[in-house]
This record gives C-alpha cells, sequence and structure tokens, in this order.
C-alpha cells in the first residue's frame, strides 16, 4: 500500500494547476492523494466542470477510487489503480478548457500499455488557457522530440463563452522518455493567423495589420480565418514564432468593448519579449515541461522568468518524487531550469 499524499491546494499560485499536476503524477506513481483547499487562491474556489472533468478522465484511465469529486468541493481523495490506454470520451459541457484536461493524463496515457484515443469536448480557444494551436503545435512537438509519439487533430472550434469544441489525440505507449535540453533558440520566422467566428471579418484583418506594423511580418505570412462550425462567437489571434528547436504560439483572445487593435496590440508586446529574450522555452511552455522531464529522468531549459504555475508546479514534483528542480536566474531576465532526478527511470510508473 502506498503512502498516501497530502497535498496543499493553496499553495503557490493557487489554482487549477495544482489539481492537475497532481493528478498526472498520481495516476504516473500510482502514490494515492488527498487534496485540500482546491484553488483557494481563486475567486470562486473549489472544484468547476473543467477540474471536475480532470478527475473524472483520470479515474476512468486508472479506475481510481475518488471521494470528494463534486462540483464546488474545495477537498478530493484519489487512489489510482493501473493505468489502462483505449478509447476515452469526455465532454466538459461548458467553456472550460478541454486542452487542460488533458494535461492530467497524458503522462500515464504515453506510459500505458496499449495506445489511447482520447476524444475531448469543450473550451479549445479559451482565454484562461492555452488554445489547441498551442498544443499541437509547440507542446506535442516538444513531448515527440522526448520520444512520445502523440498528434491532435481538431475537429471544431470552441471559443468562450460557448464552448463546443471538439479535438481527438492519438497516443502511442512509449517504454520511457528520453532527456531534452532546449537551451539555444537561434534565429526565427514569425507568422500570425487569426480566427473569427461569428464576428466581422474585419476585426482580424485590424489583428493583422497591428502585427505587420508592430512586427515587421509581411503580408504573406498573415492569415485571417473565417470559423465555421463553431457553436458560438469569438476570436484568437495567434502569432507562431518558429526556429529550429520549437514554435512558440502567442495568442490574443477578442474581448467585448476592447478594440482589435488593443488585442493585437497585447499579443505584440508579448511576442516582442520572447523574440528579444533570445530563449527558445516562452513561460507557458515552461509550466508543462517539467512533468514531462521528470518522467524522462531529467532535462534543462531556458525561459524567461519563470511565472507562479512554473514554481508551484516544482513544489508539487518534489512531493511525488525524488527530483531536484533549480531555478537559475539571469542578470538579463532569463532562467535556466534544471530537473535532476535520482534514479536514471524518473518517475516511470512499471506497476500500481
Amino acid at each position: 500500500m502506498r503512502e498516501l499524499l497530502t497535498i496543499d491546494g493553496s499553495q503557490g499560485e493557487g489554482g487549477g494547476q495544482i489539481l492537475r499536476t497532481t493528478l498526472a503524477l498520481s495516476l504516473v506513481t500510482g502514490h494515492p492523494f488527498r487534496i485540500d483547499g482546491i484553488r483557494a487562491g481563486r475567486s470562486k474556489p473549489g472544484l468547476l466542470r473543467q477540474h471536475l472533468t480532470a478527475v473524472h478522465a483520470a479515474a476512468q484511465v486508472s479506475g481510481a477510487t475518488v471521494s470528494g469529486g463534486d462540483l464546488g468541493s474545495g477537498t478530493l481523495t484519489f487512489h489510482p489503480g493501473p493505468v489502462r490506454g483505449g478509447d476515452l470520451s469526455m465532454a466538459i459541457g461548458t467553456a472550460g478548457s478541454a486542452t487542460l484536461v488533458l494535461q492530467a493524463i497524458l503522462p500515464a496515457l504515453l506510459l500505458a500499455p496499449e495506445a489511447s484515443r482520447v476524444v475531448l469536448e469543450g473550451g479549445t480557444h479559451n482565454p484562461y488557457a492555452p488554445p489547441f494551436d498551442f498544443l499541437d503545435r509547440t507542446l506535442l512537438p516538444v513531448i515527440r522530440r522526448m520520444g512520445g509519439n502523440v498528434t491532435a487533430r481538431l475537429e471544431r472550434h470552441g471559443f468562450y463563452p460557448a464552448g463546443g469544441g471538439r479535438f481527438t489525440v492519438d497516443i502511442e505507449p512509449v517504454s520511457r522518455f528520453e532527456p531534452l535540453a532546449l537551451l539555444v533558440r537561434g534565429p526565427v520566422q514569425v507568422s500570425a493567423q487569426a480566427l473569427v467566428s461569428g464576428v466581422p471579418e474585419g476585426v482580424s484583418k485590424r489583428e493583422l495589420k497591428v502585427v505587420n506594423e508592430q512586427l515587421g511580418v509581411p503580408w504573406e505570412a498573415l492569415e485571417s480565418i473565417v470559423v465555421r462550425t463553431s457553436p458560438g462567437p469569438g476570436n484568437a489571434l495567434l502569432i507562431a514564432i518558429a526556429s529550429e528547436e520549437l514554435t512558440e504560439i502567442v495568442t490574443g483572445f477578442g474581448e467585448k468593448q476592447v478594440g482589435a487593435a488593443v488585442v493585437a496590440s497585447r499579443a505584440c508586446k508579448e511576442a516582442q519579449a520572447y523574440i528579444a529574450s533570445n530563449v527558445p522555452v516562452g513561460v507557458h511552455l515552461a509550466d508543462q515541461l517539467l512533468v514531462p522531464m521528470v518522467l524522462a529522468g531529467g532535462g534543462t531549459f531556458r525561459t524567461l522568468a519563470p511565472s507562479a504555475h512554473t514554481m508551484t508546479n516544482a513544489a508539487v514534483l518534489k512531493q511525488f518524487a525524488d527530483v531536484d528542480v533549480r531555478f537559475v536566474n539571469e542578470s538579463d531576465g532569463t532562467c535556466t531550469v534544471t530537473v535532476d532526478t535520482a534514479r536514471a527511470s524518473g518517475v516511470n510508473r512499471t506497476a500500481s
């Protein structure tokens, strides 16, 4: 019987990332846990639908025993069983982020004994989470470089607040991950897409004009896309910054009573900061690299000043694995993050 770990859900940034990381590590290591103070740092604490969907997904892939998993609950106890692959379908029922739900189960399914196909429905382009494009073009290519065989395809956009998006992820099992170093970026090529659904196309064109003017991106690298399959209206500006190492996606989301030029200028400012830093790993990717690197037995990357999400993830990791996560801050505002595990096999799970 493995030790029941007690996790403080109010630590660090005090949001849903603690729950998702805890679920992912519980599935991989087989450690049961109790988490208290779920999302205590948020204006509406406790489990929302997208967090509850992540719990249900994690329980479904492992046959877990769960108590306290109710809407609005601030406490959850989770005892995982052996992880199995196969077909999995989960619908959030709101515009809650489906990409964040995937975070909770992807590491374990990559280590499962059989292949998986995961169908997720909910928000795919949500201002409070990485969009599907980040998953498909930024995170999954890095996972594949570490040895994971995983692909995703978007079938229907789901903008906030209507949601209703849908994507499918195919996952092949891998015996182990390989460590990865992302330290040097090099030259970049910048392009952008502006998506509109139920919104005049003039909005996307005004956003792209700002990208052209502020980032100097040529018009042939800019694309306006009218989305006709989304259940609700929405707008997203996706700035892709491609280098030899990876493609970083910076996103701006349209808001009511906020002009297209303002939305685009905010995204351009974030893109400019990333480009000027000369680091390969952006702030949002840094959040999501720690767990795969622990599975690989180590890794290192250069990024901007780490977010509260990243620092909180590191603290949670240390409760599940014998791991050292070091942050070395440089005088230019960048940071080198190194993940070291005491065991060469990381926390790859061999038995429940």
